[in-house]
């Protein structure tokens, strides 16, 4: 997502002061710029400036420990990028889970009031409902703090790992997505060995878990197009050189991997190689005027299968697989046509897209206008009938 748009379930009200964790800035904003008694209006990224807690000493604090089962191993999982079914059948249809990034910029943070971790018991609910995908969205700042050669950081690894296998050993896949926007500690990372490094450590705890898939960046944006390209090659490298070859790696692109540009501005990715031929191209789409998503209005009905078509021919000539790994619409008749729309286009062309995952559940997302966090997320309660047609 273009923003972080995070609509906290602690936001509490105030007048002329924006309440904790709400929105209080960024491009477009039009709200309150000022916050409550003990928070400050700091900023996570051009498009998005929050009210955290006004302190300067951070202690990462994770979950209490809690007893972690071994990855599940599905045999037969791995071999040939995923094919459409019979009559055009999608392989994934799921969820992004997002709240172990949230305060970007604060870290390491302190968990329960920077960062949290998704409900378990709500990411089964999904699962129990057919949903067999979900996207965990993490802070690479606190996986590997200050640097990215560094060690991985035990507590806030067992509880990532903790969610991870909740929800593969339930059958589902589990997306490992390092939500930075290409950038560490707001610095767009430039060193391609150190990125691999990285990788290569992740991928090393994970690398017995085929139903495990590794996302190299969320949204890269504004960045020279050949370090995309070469980001993206050193993290298949690192994954591979570790000994994980039976999982899947999405790869993101330039320009916030909107599908709706793709074609004006990822075309040399299609120069990357994996050795086990598991590449899956990850883009994401609003239906919103500018492709934020951050606005419930849909440019039309017909939106969402306008703005994939062009995307949908690039993978199909260049015999490549995508997914939409983000993708929503505002709680209301147009936008759920328009939504219709661009599933009926998924699936109609399921030779080439192999799924879509919604944005975004958790337990801080309050009454956005997306959230799908059971039971009564906004979109859970408007969309969850109609993208449960598509498993």
């Amino acid at each position: 997502m273009k923003t972080v748009a995070i609509v906290s379930a602690l936001a509490g009200a105030a007048s002329a002061a924006q309440g904790a964790w709400g929105q209080c800035g960024g491009n477009g904003w039009t709200g309150e710029t000022t916050c409550v008694s003990g928070y400050t209006c700091t900023k996570s990224n051009d498009y998005y400036s929050q009210c955290i807690p006004g302190t300067n000493t951070l202690v990462t604090s994770t979950k209490a420990a809690t007893t972690t089962t071994k990855p599940t191993s599905t045999a037969g999982s791995g071999g040939a990028q995923p094919t459409s079914g019979a009559g055009g059948k999608l392989k994934w249809l799921g969820v992004s889970e997002s709240v172990a990034e949230f305060g970007q910029g604060t870290y390491p943070g302190t968990y329960g009031k920077d960062f949290y971790f998704p409900d378990n018991s709500a990411v089964q609910t999904l699962i129990s409902q057919g949903y067999n995908i979900f996207r965990v969205a993490f802070a690479m700042e606190r996986l590997v703090p200050n640097t990215l050669t560094n060690s991985l950081e035990p507590r806030y690894l067992a509880n990532l790992t903790t969610t991870i296998n909740a929800i593969t050993n339930a059958g589902a896949y589990a997306v490992l997505d390092p939500h930075n926007y290409g950038r560490y500690y707001g610095n767009i990372i430039t060193d391609t060995n150190a990125f691999q490094s990285f990788w290569n450590k992740l991928a090393t705890q994970f690398k017995s878990n085929s139903k495990v898939i590794f996302d190299t960046n969320n949204e890269y944006h504004d960045m020279d197009q050949t370090l995309v390209l070469n980001l993206n090659q050193a993290a298949i490298n690192g994954i591979r050189a570790a000994g994980a070859t039976s999982q899947y790696i999405f790869v993101e692109g330039n320009s916030y991997t909107g599908a709706w540009t793709w074609t004006q501005v990822n075309t040399n990715l299609a120069a990357l190689t994996d050795p086990q031929n598991k590449i899956v191209y990850e883009m994401h789409q609003y239906l919103d005027s500018d492709g934020s998503g951050t606005s419930a209005t849909c440019v039309s009905s017909t939106i969402g299968v306008e703005r994939v078509q062009a995307a949908t021919k690039w993978l199909r000539d260049n015999n490549k697989q995508g997914v939409i790994g983000e993708f929503a619409g505002g709680a209301n008749p147009t936008c759920k046509t328009a939504v219709t729309g661009l599933l009926d286009h998924l699936k109609a062309n399921s030779d080439v897209w192999t799924g879509a995952l919604w944005w975004a559940a958790g337990p801080w997302w309050g009454d956005y206008i997306y959230s799908f966090e059971p039971p009564s997320g906004t979109g859970y309660t408007y969309y969850n009938q109609l993208l449960k047609t598509y498993m």
